[in-house]
Formats: structure tokens, C-alpha cells, sequence
């Protein structure tokens, strides 16, 4: 039988492909605070003006122009093995969708940049068709026709499926993100700072279910002492390492 891999991904995956982190001393909003109103819900709801600052600052960001990097591309390389069951990630940069891995074993538990939606009739919106026509429409709404109001547009809000802050994270995200990690062989965590609730819980829930623990991270964390293997080298190579290392054992039958 091969091996169950659980991994949860943060900020630290995402900087090795050349996203700056938000909380950290060099983060975005550690720099610049105000920026946090980008993702601001009430803000959002309530003015034209934060709504277009929001959509304009996500198209030019890092976030939304980055391209996947080799530690991204590993993960793809373990599903491909069969070994990865559960890529739970706290980036809503939708980088593990854009390198390939498979919406099966993605939980995007902060939402995620490449999907939006209508806030009133709940269409689904692909967000590049949206950046797309941002110069025509800088504060996106809904075109969908409703047969039930006499063919006439839905006109609500649309916004990305990052989510923001005072929203609640995505349904059953955690719920999944628990169960996965709960039943695989091993937990590996790369690139988060574990600071993050409720994302961090699924450490210790997986090490109360004794399920061995991997971090690879620059910095310590709160949960190193739950740790089995503690990993601190450049993610961009540490973590392909690990990969081929991983299959390579699958395959002998280790």
C-alpha cells in the first residue's frame, strides 16, 4: 500500500516563487497596514471606492502575476506518485492550481484568487475573464439574466474568492482539511509560520492522532516540539529534495 502524505502549505512556499508574505517583519501589510482594507468585507459591501481599489490592487499584486516555482512544481511531482492525499494551503494564490495539482486533493482554507462569484445570484466567475475587463468595468458586477425578474440582470457585487477579512472560511474546508490529515502517514508542513488559526490546528489535531510531523521553515514555529523532522533550507530546493527522496522510497518499497 503507498504512503498517505498530508501537506499544508503558507506565506514561505509562495516567497520562494516571489510573493511577499502579509504578517511577516518584511510583509505587505506589516509595512503597510492600510493595505489590509484590500480584503475588508464591510469595506467591500460598502463602497464603490474600496471595491475598485480592492479588484485594481489584486490585478498589479504579486499574487495574482506570480507563476508557480520548483517547490510548487514538487507537489505536483508527489500527487503524480500517488502519495499526496490532502494539499491544504493557507495562500489563496491559487499557485498549487496553476502548477496542476488536482482539485481533488486541494483545500484552499483562505479562499482563493482564481475563482470569484456573484454575491447575490452565486454565478461562478473565472477571475481572469474578470481582470480581463477591469479597464472597461473597475467595479465588477453581475450580468447574469434572471428569468424569475423578467430577464433582467442580476447586477450584484462580484469578488473574488479570497476571503476576506469578518468573512468565514470556506464550508467544510477545516472539516476536510482534519479528516486528511488525521488518516495519512505523515503531515508535512512547509513554509507556514503556524500562527495562523484556525489553519495551525490541524498540527497538533494530527499529532494527537499520531500521525509523524515534517516542518520545513526558516523560523521556528510554536509546534517544532510536535515535530519528528525539522527541515530549515531554502524550500526552492529542500522541498524538491524531499519529493524525490519520498518516491524514490515508495518505489523501492520502503
Amino acid at each position: 500500500m503507498s504512503k498517505k502524505i498530508a501537506v499544508l502549505t503558507g506565506a514561505g512556499i509562495s516567497t520562494s516563487a516571489g510573493i511577499p508574505d502579509f504578517r511577516g517583519p518584511d510583509g505587505v501589510w506589516t509595512k503597510h497596514p492600510d493595505q489590509t482594507r484590500v480584503y475588508d468585507i464591510e469595506a467591500f459591501l460598502t463602497s464603490k471606492e474600496a471595491r475598485e481599489y480592492s479588484w485594481r490592487w489584486q490585478k498589479e499584486s504579486p499574487v495574482w502575476n506570480a507563476k508557480p516555482g520548483a517547490a510548487h512544481l514538487a507537489l505536483v511531482k508527489l500527487e503524480q506518485a500517488g502519495l499526496l492525499t490532502l494539499l491544504a494551503t493557507q495562500n489563496f494564490d491559487a499557485l498549487h492550481e496553476k502548477a496542476g495539482n488536482s482539485p481533488d486533493v486541494i483545500v484552499n482554507l483562505h479562499g482563493t484568487i482564481g475563482t470569484s462569484h456573484c454575491m447575490k445570484c452565486h454565478k461562478q466567475y473565472a477571475t481572469a475573464d474578470i481582470m480581463a475587463k477591469l479597464d472597461e468595468e473597475p467595479d465588477p458586477h453581475c450580468h447574469r439574466r434572471l428569468p424569475y425578474h423578467g430577464d433582467l440582470p442580476c447586477n450584484g457585487l462580484i469578488k473574488t474568492d479570497v476571503t476576506y477579512f469578518g468573512e468565514a472560511l470556506p464550508e467544510g474546508a477545516m472539516e476536510k482539511a482534519y479528516d486528511r490529515a488525521t488518516k495519512a502517514d505523515e503531515l508535512w508542513v512547509i513554509g507556514s509560520t503556524l500562527e495562523v488559526m484556525p489553519a495551525a490546528s490541524i498540527v497538533p489535531v494530527a499529532a494527537r492522532a499520531g500521525v509523524p510531523i515534517t516542518i520545513m521553515n526558516m523560523g521556528r514555529t510554536q509546534y517544532d516540539r510536535l515535530a519528528t523532522r525539522l527541515i530549515h533550507d531554502d524550500i526552492a530546493t529542500a522541498l524538491p529534495k524531499l519529493v524525490d527522496e519520498t518516491i524514490a522510497a515508495a518505489q523501492a518499497g520502503e
